[in-house]
């Protein structure tokens, strides 16, 4: 076996790896660096042009045959920002707790999960990395185009871990077994540009949008269910083309999100706002574009593998949850079972982004026992 490999120093040179979506290059080297003298064979494509491209992926796999465990993650950032007491890049240790752009979000644990299988020798079944440029995006080129490839060659994991920052107050409290929908609109009315000291030679689109929004704002989606909260609708932005005071503007835009369970589909929300924009506001146009739709795996010996290995490993009795926001498990759900689990996620997108250096090795220790356990299991996992 090659030397143990440190998860905060694997991670450390991750992060000084400038990676805003969409990443490609540099990161993915040291990764690769990093997998090929376990064993792993890597394969990585860049794919895609601006805006949504270019995106490297990666799929390196190590072993033969069931069980085929897989580890999903995203190389990509979203930008520092200013304001940060290190540099972002620089990937410091200060007061027990790794600093850097994508410490918590997620290159810790893509860094703890390689440290984990550094750990235990290739055997009996299949262990994969599933990692993609382009999460914090639209994924266009990202992890929709793995599973293209993975098809492709006749390769279907038979379950999937997702290494995504899903713990709250302390290490092991939660675990993510579903995800919300998501699906942001634009709802575009149009009008007649004009001076405002004569109205009548011109046509308001403000008011017919407030019309529009306020409508929207009364629907009551639905009260949740049983692994799921209620669905949610919030708008982001209302604009118009032009700040100045004197002239009625020429079109009026509102932006909003729905995050959604799995009482609804993307397509049927759309609808829906696409008839009351209709009807408040006759002629206004509505473009959507649905990041994802609701999915939750059923309960199984994923869930079990899972929780045996942190209350193991921390103690804990962790929560399994639906509720944050969105994951690449809502094109792996296509595949295979997935859960996610990762660090505890206060800091994720901050400034200062951080990760405590023991969270990062426990988190490898319970990677490592996950692994085990599955490549224990005789026969393919349900």
């Amino acid at each position: 076996m090659p030397d143990m490999i440190d998860p905060v120093s694997l991670a450390s040179q991750l992060i000084a790896c400038p990676s805003v979506t969409p990443a490609s290059g540099a990161v993915f080297d040291v990764l690769e660096a990093a997998l090929r003298p376990l064993g792993f064979d890597i394969d990585r494509w860049v794919m895609g042009e601006a805006p949504d491209g270019p995106t490297e992926n990666m799929i390196a796999i190590r072993g033969h045959g069931a069980p085929h465990f897989g580890f999903a993650g995203h190389l990509d950032v979203v930008p520092p920002g200013e304001g940060w007491s290190v540099g972002p890049y620089e990937a410091q240790v200060v007061d027990g707790r790794l600093i850097g752009r994508g410490a918590n979000d997620m290159k810790s644990a893509i860094a703890a999960y390689v440290a984990a299988v550094a750990r235990i020798a290739p055997g009996a079944g299949t262990l994969s990395l599933l990692i993609t440029g382009d999460e914090e995006g639209y994924a266009t080129y990202g992890t929709p185009r793995i599973i293209d490839r993975l098809n492709a060659r006749g390769i279907r994991p038979d379950m999937i871990l997702i290494g995504e920052p899903t713990s709250v107050d302390r290490l092991g409290d939660t675990v993510k077994i579903g995800r919300r929908g998501s699906v942001n609109m634009w709802i575009d009315v149009p009008g007649v540009q004009g001076h405002v000291a004569y109205p009548h030679r011109a046509t308001n689109p403000v008011p017919p949008l407030a019309r529009v929004v306020a409508a929207l704002s009364e629907v009551h989606l639905d009260d949740g269910t049983d692994a799921f909260p209620p669905s949610n609708l919030e708008f982001t932005a209302v604009s118009t083309p032009t700040d100045a005071s004197n002239v009625i503007p020429g079109e009026a835009t509102a932006q909003l999100n729905i995050r959604f369970n799995n009482l609804h589909k993307g397509s049927d929300l759309v609808r829906m706002v696409e008839e009351i924009a209709a009807r408040e506001a006759p002629g206004a146009k509505v473009r959507a574009r649905i990041s994802g739709e609701a999915f939750l795996t059923p309960p199984g010996r994923l869930f079990d593998i899972i929780v045996e290995s942190i209350r193991e490993e921390t103690g804990a009795e962790p929560e399994l949850s639906t509720s944050g926001g969105t994951s690449d498990g809502r094109f792996l759900i296509q595949l295979c079972p997935v859960v996610d689990f990762g660090l505890p996620n206060a800091t994720m997108h901050k400034l200062d982004e951080s990760a405590a250096v023991e969270d990062i090795r426990a988190l490898s220790r319970i990677y490592e026992r996950v692994v085990r356990k599955v490549l224990a299991t005789e026969k393919s996992p349900d």
